[in-house]
């Protein structure tokens, strides 16, 4: 029986938030992000996008652009809110739901169709049901190939229903531009250009031994999808692969000390992501941008996996001090975790539960008390706020603009 599945994606997520609870912005330019020359736009109304306005793209540009927008710094809480209640509509159909973000999700509605009718069936009373609950339009790509349904949701935006029936999927992917495909960032775009590929159909006629000479295995994964050939299933509940949070500073860092606090600060929010999701990581990166917009990341496997704020800190502050630049002018930074492993493989201890406690007045387990104090923190501020419990060393730093946390997936475009 062929798959049907669904790639559901919210139109303008956070700009269509904010103009709903906000009337004076519907129709108008609105950007989403951090104000100044050093902000980034988190998200573009339509309106903004037809002066060539996107996402991740530095708000001075975008201001010189469509100079009339409007800007309103994120509210993400109220933006998971919404994400929640969005998601519920997902389940009322199918409980084979892979979140790719706050915004989008895979759906398998396959043995969905005998209670709800076909997937383009369920695709229209989804779209509905989304906009009755909360007010705000949907696209959805339908398919039985997965990356299929993810391009043909993008096919008609905003507010589109892309169905694309068993035995069209190459007349579909076709016409693309080669760089629309997963796995076709900037340098494999750049040297499928080389060899003048810049269609789907250009790259499907690329005989399979030369397109494994130019990009080794990942190339048999291109040639594959341009024939439309995707096997992946829909996995409910996927983890991310990587957990980070980076800000981009208002006023460039210039000591040591202030990337420190910074990075103790981020450090800081890392660990609390991981541990309210009940996870630990073994492998610390950093990423530094400078005002030059020279960007290193590096990155080191601990010897033990862990989800507390002052070894993922000393982690990452030995990263950047072996870095040794001088004089530093630094405008980003950015601490993040991969390699993970849920906490339940290593026997969790609850916070505050008997054997946590033993251990602790046992002196017998390190880790089992710097684990206690990093959950008793975690809770505290999940509570309270981030700010009633920052650590010491983190300072305020110059103001963050466009603050970002991110959970990777490994399918998401690069």
């Amino acid at each position: 029986m062929d798959k049907v599945i669904l790639h559901v994606d919210m139109d303008a997520f956070y700009a269509s938030v904010e103009a709903l609870d906000k009337p004076e912005y519907r129709g108008v330019p609105l950007l989403v992000g951090g104000a100044g020359a050093r902000g980034v736009v988190a998200a573009a109304s339509y309106e903004a996008r037809a002066f060539g306005c996107h996402s991740a793209q530095p708000m001075a540009v975008a201001l010189r652009r469509c100079p009339n927008a409007t800007v309103v710094a994120p509210r993400m809480a109220r933006y998971r809110e919404v994400s929640t209640s969005v998601f519920e509509i997902f389940k009322s159909f199918t409980p084979l739901i892979e979140p790719l973000s706050i915004d989008e999700a895979f759906l398998d509605v396959t043995d969905s169709r005998s209670l709800f009718g076909d997937g383009e069936t369920i695709a229209r009373q989804i779209r509905a049901g989304v906009y009755k609950r909360v007010g705000l339009t949907c696209s959805i790509g339908v398919s039985a190939v997965k990356f299929i349904a993810k391009l043909a949701s993008a096919h008609q935006k905003p507010d589109g229903l892309t169905v694309v029936e068993r035995g069209s999927e190459q007349a579909f992917l076709d016409p693309l531009p080669v760089n629309k495909l997963w796995g076709v960032g900037p340098k494999t775009h750049a040297k499928l250009r080389e060899i003048n590929v810049h269609t789907v159909r250009g790259l499907r006629r690329v005989e399979p031994d030369r397109l494994e000479r130019l990009f080794g295995e990942s190339g048999q994964q291109l040639g594959r999808l341009a024939r439309g050939v995707d096997s992946r299933a829909v996995t409910p509940g996927r983890a991310a692969v990587q957990v980070s949070h980076e800000d981009t500073y208002a006023k460039d860092l210039t000591s040591a000390a202030q990337v420190h606090g910074r990075l103790l600060s981020q450090a800081t929010a890392v660990a609390d992501r991981l541990t309210k999701s009940g996870r630990r990581a073994r492998q610390v990166f950093i990423k530094i941008r400078d005002t030059n917009f020279r960007t290193v990341t590096r990155q080191m496997t601990l010897e033990h996996r862990t989800a507390e704020a002052s070894t993922i800190y000393d982690a990452a502050r030995g990263l950047f001090d072996g870095l040794g630049w001088e004089p530093l002018a630094i405008r980003l930074t950015g601490v993040g975790v991969s390699d993970f492993r849920e906490t339940l493989d290593e026997q969790q201890l609850g916070l505050f539960s008997e054997d946590a406690l033993r251990e602790v007045g046992d002196g017998s387990s390190d880790r089992a008390r710097r684990r206690v104090v990093q959950e008793t923190m975690t809770a505290v501020r999940s509570r309270f706020g981030a700010e009633k419990l920052a650590p010491g060393g983190a300072g305020s730093g110059s103001r963050a603009l466009g603050g970002r946390a991110a959970s990777r997936h490994q399918d998401e475009d690069d």
